[in-house]
């Protein structure tokens, strides 16, 4: 029973008329968005309706991070687009299962805290680069289609639209400050839903995007023969669905941890990834991940529990199942002013505070992210970029920090003391530092303020070694640390080379 409990965290205080309201509110701005990335990949339109509801449920129960809300989302789908085209929508399910295995494996080996190599100037970048793509698919909705072609709205239904916007954003600015009893988006939704349809006016709704009236999720076997061929089809798109899945999902993770104050469990919430996009294999969904918009949203209206996104998943499959007329009649405007309150609370507006305090290559580090992330839409290699960078950045700095203090001693002997890390990166600095011809005959090398880090430096160590030994000189190495000393005795068919023992101090005790 004990067991029970601490799964879905029933011992948390839930304020259930903020988590109700929140899930609500969820709901209505992830039916559009859903539909529309559906249908972006070319597969039925309750595909996605079908993955928000699995995706929301099963990590809003089984997950790491009360409050984040996961959906069929586009960085996945965009995935799965060239699938589609090639092999059909079978292949497709077929995926999406076996990247839910992957990312199953990735919890249970307890491999989610990789997540953490993230610095911060990616994470801002990330984070505005979403910002400004949220924003951008907004405006998509004041285009029409025109004899085929994609246009702009141009006068009435362009002023009407615009004004609906502007209406929607009006009241999630002003209704906090006379109460804060009720999410501000949904209330929002609300009162545009009702002047559209109390005046008639004339504006685009959800059902010009698709209809959303549908049955349960109906449970599917893959039509795909299981054979290695097969396998070979299906596992770069299943890996790399994995992969971006969990870079969105972990990152989200990391931003609510920031907004909230608490710690949520990465590995947890990559099982409960990965088992929701299992089931979307066998269940009729398209797969997905976390949904930071969605998300920022829920935790706009105050939802901090699970129950809001239980609650939003619920509220998208009644909709398929009885609600389909009413939730086809909002206005695409309300949910237009919505995601673009979304996106501006979305942006990093410190980033801009803090840019001239930041180092110059972390600046660049964070816009190179934000416009891998807006240009390709590829959130998972805009952060891999961007942790490559950081990586090649910070291996550039410490190469720089190596330096060496020389003396000799009383009995003929020169000391190198060594200061910074002796890697790849430093080994050619390194090297130059020793004068191998001028130095006497015996020579110590220092690592108190240093360590040997990667095979590069056992290497550098190795041919200085060569260097002294063809010069009849000897070469010692002290104050190793445990690791260092482990590294080199491992590398003991690479090295030659003498290590001096630290002394060992005792403390004296009255006997």
């Amino acid at each position: 029973m004990k067991l029970y409990i601490r799964l879905f965290d029933f011992s948390q205080k839930v304020d259930y008329k903020k988590e109700i309201l929140a899930g609500l509110t969820v709901a209505m701005t992830m039916i559009p968005e859903s539909l529309s990335f559906a249908i972006l990949a070319g597969f039925p339109p309750l595909v996605g309706l079908y993955a928000a509801f699995i995706m929301g449920l099963v990590t809003a129960v089984l997950g790491g991070r009360p409050g984040m809300v996961s959906g069929g989302a586009g960085a996945t789908a965009i995935v799965l687009i060239a699938l589609m085209q090639s092999h059909g929508i079978e292949y497709v399910f077929a995926a999406v299962a076996l990247a839910g295995i992957l990312q199953i494996l990735v919890g249970l080996f307890k491999l989610g805290k990789f997540i953490r190599l993230v610095p911060q100037p990616v994470m801002f970048g990330f984070v505005n680069g979403l910002a400004v793509i949220i924003f951008m698919s907004q405006i998509e909705q004041f285009k029409t289609v025109v004899n085929g072609e994609t246009a702009w709205l141009t006068g009435t239904p362009l002023y009407i639209m615009a004004g609906l916007v502007a209406l929607t954003i009006s009241i999630i600015l002003v209704l906090p400050r006379i109460t804060k009893a009720v999410p501000p988006s949904l209330i929002a939704i609300l009162i545009v839903f009702g002047i559209v349809m109390g005046f008639g006016v004339e504006t685009r709704m959800v059902k010009d995007i698709a209809s959303v009236s549908g049955s349960l999720p109906p449970f599917h076997l893959p039509q795909i023969p299981f054979s290695l061929e097969t396998l070979q089809v299906i596992f770069p798109y299943a890996l790399i669905m994995a992969g971006v899945g969990l870079t969105e999902s972990l990152l989200t993770l990391n931003l609510v941890d920031e907004i909230t104050g608490t710690r949520g469990n990465g590995n947890r919430e990559s099982i409960a990834q990965g088992s929701a996009n299992l089931l979307n294999g066998f269940f009729f969904g398209m797969g997905g991940c976390a949904m930071i918009a969605q998300t920022l949203v829920n935790l706009s209206a105050g939802a901090r529990a699970r129950l809001a996104g239980i609650v939003s998943a619920l509220a998208i499959l009644i909709i398929i199942l009885v609600g389909a007329p009413f939730i086809e009649r909002v206005p695409m405007a309300a949910l237009v002013g919505v995601m673009i309150m979304v996106s501006i609370g979305t942006f990093e507006w410190m980033s801009f505070r803090i840019i001239n305090k930041m180092p110059r290559h972390d600046v660049l580090v964070g816009i190179l992210v934000a416009v891998i992330t807006v240009w390709l839409h590829n959130l998972a290699l805009a952060v891999l970029i961007g942790v490559v960078i950081s990586a090649l950045v910070f291996a550039w700095e410490s190469a720089k920090r190596i330096r060496a203090r020389k003396y000799v001693d009383e009995n003929g002997v020169k000391h190198y003391e060594l200061y910074g890390p002796l890697f790849f990166g430093s080994v050619a600095a390194f090297t130059e530092k020793f004068d191998v011809t001028g130095d006497p005959e015996e020579v110590i090398i220092d690592f108190k303020d240093s360590r040997v880090a990667d095979m590069s430096g056992i290497e550098a160590l190795n041919k200085l070694t060569e260097r002294y030994h063809k010069a009849g000189k000897k070469l010692h190495l002290r104050h190793l640390s445990p690791d260092c000393r482990l590294l080199l005795k491992n590398a003991d068919a690479v090295i030659d080379v003498n290590i001096l023992e630290d002394p060992q101090y005792t403390i004296a005790t009255e006997g």
